[in-house]
């Protein structure tokens, strides 16, 4: 197999960032990963496993302060962003002006248009740079982008939301079955693991136990990368993002109108033909629909679909665990790619 890739995470103490230090610990063709403390948190650990007890016994996880010398000393090549969306715009700049090639899970890098970007307020030391950073970019969506990520030296990775709904949809946007005049509603359930580990009043177990919320109605960050990846306006696609009560997982339910009448195996086929060769993605059969718990804890998108019996009035349904297809199983997806391994390696 060779020598082996030495990677790097920065943000490893954020639930994603803990997913992600797991998979990498296994994955066949890496070292272990190094650990990466972020400059301003307000960690203050020396070892993950004080953050993540679970951890305990497994050895040390030693966490240290970030230095491009120190990385390039220990042989890192790959650098996980696992940080705040403004931490990830005023670092990256500089990691690849280091010479390091960069997977960011954060939403620093994935819109192209300023109008969705402006969401996020981004303040950037070099605008020039940004910019040019910003159309370099390769959105990391493997079924869509696999071949242009391949030689990425930056992989803007996908939102959780945004995975689900856009795999959902990509095999009729992209072949024009979408009546877009009727609009398309997505209307999605995440566990409260997606709201991040920074504790808030919404994420409180006070106010998400026994309880089920809708929040960002025609407002939330994912929007733009939906919309830009699918092709569509912004007003043709409705998206509206719920709480669950759980700790994972998301289940998206999309009300899309056909442009002309199919049958449920035209339907099927249409998706099948589309994610041929794609193992992440499984397709189920009408009737069966996917459920939360066939995909957590791995790196499957589940689709399903009904169509009504007029042909045209289609209901997708899209699960995804949200730490993994979502967000870290992703962007060892992304890395596989990038270094002509097998998507699945480190996954299964």
């Amino acid at each position: 197999m060779g020598a082996k890739l030495t990677s790097a995470v920065l943000g490893a103490t954020g639930y994603s960032g803990l997913e992600l230090t797991r998979i990498l610990e296994r994955h066949p063709r890496l070292d272990r990963p190094v650990l990466l403390r972020r400059e301003g948190s307000t960690e203050r650990a020396t070892d993950l496993a004080d953050v993540f007890p679970e951890l305990s016994g497994s050895g040390s996880y030693p966490l240290q302060k970030l230095s491009w010398q120190e990385l390039k000393r220990q042989g890192v090549e790959l650098l996980f962003m696992a940080t705040p969306h403004e931490a990830s715009r005023s670092i990256v700049p500089e990691a690849l002006s280091q010479g390091f090639r960069v997977v960011d899970l954060s939403g620093a890098w994935r819109l192209k248009e300023a109008r969705h970007r402006a969401i996020y307020s981004f303040q950037d030391a070099d605008a020039l740079t940004a910019a040019e950073l910003t159309e370099r970019a390769i959105y990391g969506l493997p079924e869509l982008n696999g071949d242009r990520i391949a030689a990425a030296q930056l992989v803007a990775n996908p939102g959780c939301y945004a995975t689900s709904v856009i795999l959902a949809l990509l095999p009729l946007a992209s072949g024009g079955l979408i009546d877009r005049q009727r609009g398309v509603i997505a209307d999605s359930k995440s566990g409260v693991s997606g709201a991040g580990k920074a504790p808030t009043s919404r994420n409180h177990f006070m106010s998400v136990a026994d309880n089920f919320s809708a929040y960002s109605v025609f407002h939330h960050r994912h929007l733009g990368e939906m919309v830009e990846q699918l092709g569509l306006e912004d007003a043709e696609l409705t998206f509206t993002p719920h709480l669950l009560p759980i700790p994972r997982g998301i289940l998206s339910t999309i009300y899309v109108r056909l442009n002309k009448v199919m049958t449920r195996g035209e339907v099927e086929a249409c998706l099948r033909d589309f994610y041929s060769g794609k193992h992440w993605v499984r397709i189920f059969s009408t009737p069966t629909l996917p459920q939360l718990h066939f995909s957590l804890y791995t790196n499957y998108c589940d689709l399903g679909f009904c169509l009504a019996e007029d042909g045209q009035r289609l209901v997708l349904v899209s699960c995804v665990d949200n730490l993994l297809k979502g967000a870290a199983g992703q962007a060892v997806q992304n890395m596989n790619l990038m270094y002509g391994w097998g998507e699945r390696e480190g996954l299964q």
